[in-house]
């Protein structure tokens, strides 16, 4: 990798057109770590390499510092970093220890350094200047609660190092997985564990959670090896993250079940490829013959990497929107550094960052999200993958072994072994077959989970037989004796080996039998009978606009009337003579009045036109706005309309949970008594979805025994039913009265039953997880919804519902319109100042008593005639002297009649 970097180096600088040359910017990075972690040096360095290209193209040059701090002075500590901090270092990396990370937090704090550490840290806080790429401790006690939840512990025992560890399970002992008791115990100081793992041995406890430091937990395994903690009846659950890179080879052939997690995959080839890259950069206090190999890389040094690749990319990032300059900023100073803060938030929001613990997100608080780990279980091939865990869905099976082993070292593939297979016959997972020949045996029966089990049972070579569940009943505790009825009942009383329906994967259910992966993933919804069109309304030819619209139309209409009036009396164009075959007109006619401009207007918007025509640039060019206007506006309304009255408007009663429950007066509701769906609301913190179970206790009737039984309620009643939506699209494929309202409540999923710790349970899920990749499921679920028993009579059809039109579609038309008068007032008023300059030029008089009379006549705004301009007769000419022209009326320049 760093040859490949050195290659690239110069052919980037020419094409950079030698801006490096011209002016770079240095960023120097700074890393502070122990002599018993010098990995950390290996790693910061070589993820500076990798960014040392990325970085030439944005002029920056990257260069770093590293010190060797002591684990517990801080005296020296801020030594060192006073030091680095002098020589202009930007960003600050470690330490791990944590009693001496406060201070260098400090310091950068105060100089606006970006902090980046990389360490679990108990009181792990937002900070000002500072970002920890570790996942919180709460993160991970959520993840550590998740385990123990799936591996159904009733009762165990924690191991703890010291008081940051205890601080750790405190989170899990204040939401426990189990009611049962949980028992807590210290290790001594150490080096001998023995005495405590002894009691535990003693206890008869088999099932422990190991909560330590990475440096002893190597010791505290053998030692509770030596003491006869790890047999084959012994669980441990590892808290730390680093499991890993342990050598476990001694831990292999116990039988213990040894289950940890971790963020990073050595298994993954662009990991690998990193790692490998990091020989180059071994540290001096490595060995020289040393190569680094992916599985012995612990957390905190691919964190540093990822740490470095997310600093250097948020400076590419900031260098694009200003000019970066590295300040040194000594301890004595009261200088710091402009772009810390700009810094840390370009990292905190950061998006679709990729790095080698996986995706890099924070949240509000700063803290990393979207965290995802692998479950590892130690087998005697070493570490296996079991599993994921994230903050989203929690624990998910995403990788199980395609065939189990038995002691003698044989693949356990299930041939020759014969199953008892129970079902309800409950459409579509169980049915019987339709046939003019009498059936016997398997073949009586058909449908999904009928196929379902042929599938697994060609896959792993099992035998099996169908027996069936007469009451349809799933499987429920009774209240009393805690015993399970139904199928899975038959399960735990070995009259069935497994159990195959619409059986919900349940907390409670799990807690007595397994599960596989589930086969169908599902949520529960509300069934009602399909909406109903409703009539058209009296006024549904005002539909098309929006009342916003309709609005603007109507002040649009009223303002171009006005305008048109206010500016036909600005034009002189506009004032005609009213009898061309005089010459001298006593005076002259305007043909828009104010109603006539309203007239004119609305004839024009109801494309119906007039016997007024404008004459003067003005006003014609208003009057082509307003043409163009209407011509849109009337064609949408148009193209609009008929959408309206084609397509019918629907009514619903209602359109979520919410609404049914407001309307219970009108619409009562139900579901199947003592079902999964019952369990759910039951047990739910949703305010409303606790108001359905009070309300459903208070009205017995309003359930049903059976699905069938609210399928008919609902078609018979005003009635809404609660069903999980497999069976909800199953029957409004068949029956177009009904359909689906609203979304889905809650995410589940079937599974098959079997016995708990089940030798074949591993099997059956990795063939189900087969299938889906497959596609086989897809095509099983497509077979026995929309084709088979009437499969596809209601096809959806696209509601193609008109929607009026807003603003923001004929907005354009509004300003095209706007635009239009604007233009045309400033010609109306041009048009009148040169016709009174060339006026009064011509005749000598004043143009401001000639604009001040023109103004009056215009603001009186009323008649439609005004007197013409005329030389006075021939005596008047004699009794002037001057010659000058005088007009009738001196005084009053015009009459003004009504």
């Amino acid at each position: 990798m760093n040859a490949i970097v050195g290659l690239l180096v110069p052919f980037v600088l020419i094409l950079d057109g030698g801006k490096l040359c011209a002016g770079d910017t240095t960023i120097t990075l700074g890393i502070l770590y122990n002599e018993e972690n010098s990995m950390l040096e290996t790693a910061f360095k070589s993820s500076v390499d990798v960014a040392k290209a990325k970085m030439i193209a944005s002029g920056v040059e990257l260069d770093v510092i590293s010190k060797i701090v002591p684990l517990y002075d801080s005296f020296e500590t801020q030594h060192h970093v006073c030091e680095m901090l002098a020589e202009g270092v930007t960003g600050m990396f470690g330490p791990s220890a944590g009693d001496t990370a406060p201070i260098v937090q400090s310091i950068c704090d105060y100089k606006e350094i970006p902090h980046i550490q990389t360490r679990w840290d108990i009181n792990q806080k937002r900070g000002s200047c500072q970002i920890n790429l570790y996942p919180h401790p709460s993160t991970l006690a959520e993840a550590l609660i998740d385990i123990i939840i799936a591996v159904d512990w009733k009762s165990f025992t924690i191991i703890y190092e010291n008081n940051e560890s205890l601080m750790q399970i405190t989170n899990i002992l204040k939401s426990p997985p189990t009611n049962h008791p949980i028992r807590i115990r210290q290790l001594s100081p150490g080096p001998n564990y023995r005495k405590e793992l002894r009691e535990i041995k003693d206890s008869g406890e088999t099932k422990i959670l190991l909560d330590c430091s990475f440096g002893i937990l190597s010791e505290v395994l053998l030692q509770a090896q030596q003491v006869g903690l790890m047999g084959s009846e012994h669980n441990f659950i590892i808290a730390s993250l680093d499991m890993h890179t342990l050598d476990l080879d001694a831990f292999k052939y116990s039988g213990t079940n040894i289950t940890g997690m971790r963020l990073v995959k050595p298994l993954d080839s662009e990991f690998q490829d990193t790692v490998s890259q990091w020989t180059d950069n071994l540290s001096p206090l490595e060995p020289d013959d040393k190569t680094v190999l992916p599985e012995t890389i612990q957390l905190e040094s691919a964190l540093i990497y990822d740490a470095v690749q997310l600093f250097t990319t948020s400076i590419y990032n900031l260098s694009k929107e200003f000019e970066i300059n590295e300040t040194p900023t000594p301890c004595n100073s009261s200088l710091s550094w402009k772009h810390g803060f700009t810094l840390i938030n370009y990292m905190k929001m950061a998006k679709d960052f990729k790095g080698l613990t996986g995706k890099i997100k924070f949240d509000q608080e700063g803290f990393r999200t979207d965290i995802e780990l692998e479950l590892v279980d130690l087998t005697q091939n070493g570490l296996r993958v079991t599993g994921t865990w994230n903050t989203k869905t929690g624990i998910n099976v995403s990788a199980t072994p395609k065939s189990q082993t038995v002691p003698g070292g044989k693949e356990f593939d299930l041939r020759n072994m014969s199953f008892v297979v129970i079902t309800a016959l409950t459409k579509p997972y169980g049915m019987v077959k339709l046939s003019s020949n009498t059936l016997e045996g398997n073949d009586r029966y058909e449908g999904f989970g009928i196929d379902l089990i042929k599938e697994l049972s060609e896959m792993s070579g099992f035998n099996y037989t169908f027996i069936i569940q007469e009451d349809f009943n799933s499987g429920y505790p009774d209240e009393k004796t805690k015993k399970w009825n139904g199928m899975i009942g038959e399960v735990i009383n070995g009259k069935a080996d497994l159990a195959i329906a619409d059986i919900t994967i349940t907390r409670q259910r799990e807690h007595d039998v397994d599960f596989t992966s589930p086969f169908m993933n599902l949520g529960i919804s509300i069934l009602y009978k399909k909406s109903t069109k409703s009539s058209p309304s009296l006024f549904s030819f005002l539909a098309p606009f929006s009342s916003f619209v309709w609005l603007w139309v109507i002040t649009a209409y009223c303002g171009v009337s006005v305008l048109l009036f206010i500016m036909a009396r600005i034009s002189p164009y506009e004032w005609t003579n009213p009898y061309p075959c005089i010459e001298e007109p006593e005076y002259l006619e305007n043909q828009f009045s104010l109603s006539n401009a309203f007239w004119f207007t609305i004839g024009s918007l109801m494309q119906q036109g007039s016997d007024i025509a404008p004459i003067a640039v003005s006003t014609r060019l208003v009057a082509g706005i307003w043409w163009f206007f209407t011509l849109i506006m009337v064609s949408s309304y148009t193209a609009n309309l008929a959408a309206f009255l084609t397509v019918e408007s629907v009514s619903e009663p209602f359109k979520n949970v919410e609404d049914l429950v407001n309307n219970q007066n009108i619409i009562t509701f139900g579901l199947k008594k003592k079902g999964s769906t019952e369990e759910y609301f039951r047990e739910s913190t949703n305010p409303t979805y606790k108001k359905i179970f009070d309300i459903l206790q208070k009205n017995q009737a309003w359930y049903t025994t059976s699905n069938d039984e609210g399928v008919d309620k609902v078609l018979r009643e005003n009635y809404a039913f609660f069903m999980e939506s497999t069976s909800i699209e199953y029957m409004v494929e068949r029956n177009c009265k009904l359909a689906q309202i609203g979304g889905l409540l809650d995410n589940k999923g079937y599974g098959i039953v079997m016995k708990k710790n089940s030798s074949f349970r591993n099997v059956l899920s990795a063939n189900i997880l087969s299938l889906q990749e497959k596609g086989k499921l897809t095509a099983l679920k497509n077979k026995w919804w929309k084709e088979k028993r009437g499969g596809g009579a209601c096809q959806d059809t696209d509601n193609n519902e008109a929607s009026e039109l807003s603003m923001k579609n004929v907005g354009g038309v509004f300003i095209v319109l706007c635009s239009g008068v604007v233009v045309a007032a400033i010609l109306a008023a041009m048009e009148m100042f040169w016709t009174l300059w060339k006026t009064t030029s011509k005749e000598k008089v004043s143009f401001k008593s000639e604009f001040k009379d023109e103004l009056k006549f215009i603001a009186k705004c009323r008649g439609s005639t005004k007197p013409a301009r005329r030389k006075q007769n021939s005596s008047a000419d004699n009794s002037n002297p001057t010659g000058s022209n005088q007009y009738m009326n001196s005084d009053r320049h015009y009459d003004y009649e009504s």
